[in-house]
């Protein structure tokens, strides 16, 4: 009886040790799960995420909608997630607003709020217009298998109904027929539609969000063709008194490091026809990690911009588990001119500026180098003022040897990002290539902002001239960070700030 009663408490401690061991167990693969997942980016929850789609902003929430596979952490059957946020730093997913259906599954397009009824689903509708791609179609090879079509939500996005006579916009015939980004056209008092349609644009109009007529194309002979374009946004932007036209236009593969990026034309329209002012091929984001952004509509302040935070050269394999990708930072876009040519510059918006708290400052000491330290949290900006024109390196690293280089060379004129050194790149051959940035502005001194995320880095250079976006996956966190000049640093001002969760 004693021996039994020795036995049962020895298999009850094994059990308990089990358990122990299992929830153990369970935690460390959810903290693996979670090591790179950012602080203050949009992430989905689990799943798939890609483009960002019908940004919206209504009654003080800004939507977010994003192509998403909520069952899988790889790109697959294609819904549109739900996001929204009042800050753009908290980020509150909602579900799923729309899922496939007998029409195809739902790739990119853009949503709007027709505040005068014109399509008679109610005054104030949220419209959201998107491609319906039919698998069995592509399967088929018949170029048919993409087609525009409509739904819209009468209560601020939380549902959403379908409209009976899709698709509003039937494929002619173009293999690549995908992404609507549809804007109000005051001047001709219209619906513009700008579409990607293989590697050019098409602009369509309309009274009633339903009914489409052609207008024009733009893009056969002008801008990269390295690629596929996609997710177009045609954008009125303002220079000292003057109304420019920005088009965005994203392509894959293509861009001046590989992969995919964002190139943009700046000109004039006039509802019928887009005309570029030159022929510069121009990137709105240099790094390798900034694809398929567009602007929110219905506001009428700013122009904010916000991308996917991924490349389609390795998307699929980094490595994260339960979900994969994160959107950018949200951008305030606007115009600068350089010269006889306009430039888009990009810059972080007010709302995410004043989350970070000041935490250490230097003042020019004359030195080759600044150190921080090794105890910096895993979110923070790092502000460097008017230096000094010369080649230095910002130097993210960790107690393992892991290195993250960020830096400009005089002699070339230009920013980088060599990630070579900095944790797991062995997932895709083209991960660990130095990005390069040409440098756009003529100031004899140097100004920068770096935000990192965990994650990821982003670089707006010389007032968002020059943007850079790069993901790293450290296999410790990046807790250091020192700026290393080749002559002496002589800046007005350097200083680390620290997010805070509020």
């Amino acid at each position: 009886m004693i021996r039994l009663m020795k036995y049962g408490a020895m298999m009850l401690l094994l059990s308990i040790a089990g358990t122990c061991l299992a929830q153990i167990e369970q935690q460390q693969q959810e903290d693996c799960e979670e090591k790179y997942r950012p602080i203050y980016h949009f992430t989905p929850n689990q799943g798939w995420m890609n483009d960002p789609n019908g940004m919206v902003y209504l009654n003080g929430n800004y939507h977010l909608f994003f192509q998403h596979n909520p069952d899988k952490p790889v790109w697959g059957p294609m819904h549109w997630g739900h996001a929204t946020s009042k800050d753009l730093i908290h980020w509150d997913e909602k579900k799923i607003a729309l899922y496939p259906d007998s029409l195809g599954t739902i790739f990119s397009g853009s949503a709007l709020i027709d505040k005068h009824n014109t399509a008679g689903f109610g005054k104030g509708a949220m419209v959201a217009i998107f491609t319906h791609h039919n698998h069995q179609e592509e399967d088929r090879k018949t170029g048919l298998h993409q087609n525009q079509s409509l739904a819209y939500s009468l209560d601020e996005g939380t549902t959403w109904t379908k409209y009976k006579g899709n698709p509003v916009l039937p494929n002619p015939g173009i293999w690549d027929f995908r992404d609507p980004k549809v804007m109000w056209h005051e001047l001709s008092h219209r619906w513009i539609m700008t579409l990607a349609t293989k590697d050019c644009i098409t602009f369509y109009s309309s009274k009633d969000l339903k009914s489409w007529k052609k207008e024009s194309e733009f893009g056969k002979q002008v801008g990269a063709h390295g690629g596929v374009w996609e997710c177009p946004d045609l954008i009125p932007m303002r220079y000292k008194g003057t109304t420019k036209w920005v088009l965005l236009v994203s392509i894959n593969p293509g861009g001046p490091n590989g992969g995919s990026v964002t190139q943009y034309f700046v000109g004039d329209f006039d509802g019928h026809q887009f005309r570029t002012d030159d022929t510069k091929i121009k990137w709105l984001d240099w790094g390798p990690d900034n694809y398929a952004g567009v602007t929110w509509s219905n506001l009428e302040d700013r122009h904010l911009m916000i991308g996917w935070m991924s490349n389609w050269q390795y998307a699929n394999e980094v490595p994260t588990t339960r979900w994969r990708s994160s959107s950018t930072i949200p951008r305030v876009l606007s115009l600068d001119k350089i010269g006889q040519s306009f430039y888009v510059a990009s810059t972080v918006p007010k709302e995410l500026e004043n989350a970070f708290r000041p935490f250490k400052k230097y003042h020019s000491g004359g030195t080759k180098e600044v150190s921080f330290g090794q105890h910096l949290p895993q979110a923070y900006r790092l502000d460097l003022t008017d230096l000094k024109q010369q080649s230095f390196k910002v130097i993210l690293s960790n107690d393992i040897g892991e290195e993250l280089v960020i830096g400009y060379r005089q002699d070339k004129n230009e920013y980088y990002i060599d990630r070579a050194k900095s944790g797991e790149v062995s997932f895709n051959a083209e991960f660990p290539k130095t990005a390069f940035a040409q440098r756009l502005s003529a100031n004899s001194t140097l100004s920068l902002q770096l935000y990192v995320d965990v994650s990821s880095v982003e670089l707006f250079a010389d007032g968002g001239l020059t943007a850079m976006t790069s993901l790293f996956f450290p296999k410790n966190p990046m807790t250091r960070i020192r700026i290393v000049g080749d002559k002496k640093l002589e800046f007005k001002e350097l200083g680390i700030s620290i997010f805070e969760i509020k």
